[in-house]
């Protein structure tokens, strides 16, 4: 479902050419309202993930294959764990904020705490609460529910370790809600608030899950029982629903291997001084790096002439650039 975002997919398309699978594209067919919030899903979570990596080794590579992601799909490694939480995440994501400002019909803003709160503290739940559990319903459906085109063991685990990452996206959005309010009173004084619970910005989200990415679990390839940690002192340790967890130790990404669709770190630009992974040193995994003088010119120190004009200099500054070998 992920290359609805690279088919330049409009509305009146039909849910029969899209890169669906056979379920997904029911879905589709049944509520063909909800192909701009997916659309929209796919494209916040390629977005956030390629932010939250762009200073790392992988740095979420995209390719123009419907599969998007490629071989990291498929890996069953942390970057595969992230991937599925923040698509997963990020459908949640662009489907609530479609029912909270009224775009449909099944689905709108939360009225369950309205009324409520602490009157003798001087506030009460109010306003347009964003309800996550429609949202949350159909990703499930969507995602979790697709054709499953591998039986072996290692395809269950595989399928079983995706669903649980997926959940554990979904858990991000609950997890990173946020609550808001709004005074009222004589002259701003604040006698009253009215509150109500709100979505975080998609990058905090991002940013939360790239927090569980680096603290991410090795499972069993235990498919028939619960996921179970692969380290025996951690074994009877139950994993939690917002921790990601994955299969296969990560590639270390240096370099270039088109089979799995790796493309190495050779040319990407590097930070001289950092000690980050956005370091020469870690970036470029030893092999050292190549020094560019750059120079940019633009228009500064612009002044307006009467009548009637804008007047600049061109100034020119020269930077060096540092790129992997």
């Amino acid at each position: 479902w992920l290359g609805i975002t690279s088919v330049g997919v409009s509305e009146k398309m039909g849910c029969a050419n899209l890169p669906l699978s056979n379920k997904q594209r029911d879905v589709c067919k049944r509520k063909p309202y909800l192909l701009a919030s997916i659309k929209d899903g796919a494209r916040l979570g390629i977005a956030e993930c390629q932010t939250q990596f762009r200073h790392e080794r992988w740095n979420c590579s995209t390719t123009r294959d419907p599969s998007v992601f490629g071989y990291e799909m498929t890996s069953g490694t942390k970057e595969t764990a992230f991937i599925y939480a923040v698509m997963a995440a990020g459908l949640v994501h662009a489907v609530t904020r479609s029912c909270s400002v009224g775009n449909m019909t099944e689905c709108s803003c939360d009225a369950a705490r309205t009324g409520s709160g602490s009157p003798s503290e001087g506030w009460h739940w109010g306003g347009c609460s964003d309800d996550i559990a429609y949202g949350t319903w159909f990703s499930r459906r969507f995602i979790d529910h697709a054709t499953r085109n591998v039986s072996t063991r290692t395809g269950d685990a595989l399928i079983a370790m995706n669903q649980h990452n997926s959940e554990a996206g979904r858990q991000a959005i609950a997890n990173t809600m946020l609550t808001d309010c709004r005074c009222h009173g004589v002259s701003g004084s604040c006698a009253v608030k009215t509150c109500w619970r709100t979505m975080a910005p998609f990058e905090r989200v991002g940013s939360y899950l790239k927090e569980r990415y680096e603290n991410s679990v090795h499972v069993l390839e235990r498919p028939a029982r619960k996921l179970r940690h692969r380290d025996k002192e951690r074994r009877r340790v139950a994993v939690m629903r917002d921790q990601l967890v994955f299969l296969s130790k990560s590639p270390n990404y240096c370099l270039e291997d088109r089979r799995r669709g790796v493309s190495g770190t050779r040319g990407r630009r590097c930070n001289r001084t950092s000690a980050g992974p956005d370091g020469c040193d870690l970036l470029c995994c030893g092999r050292g790096y190549n020094t560019h003088v750059v120079r940019h010119v633009e228009r500064c120190e612009c002044k307006f002439v009467w009548c009637c004009y804008v007047r600049c200099r061109r100034c020119e500054t020269m930077h060096d650039v540092y790129t992997c070998k």
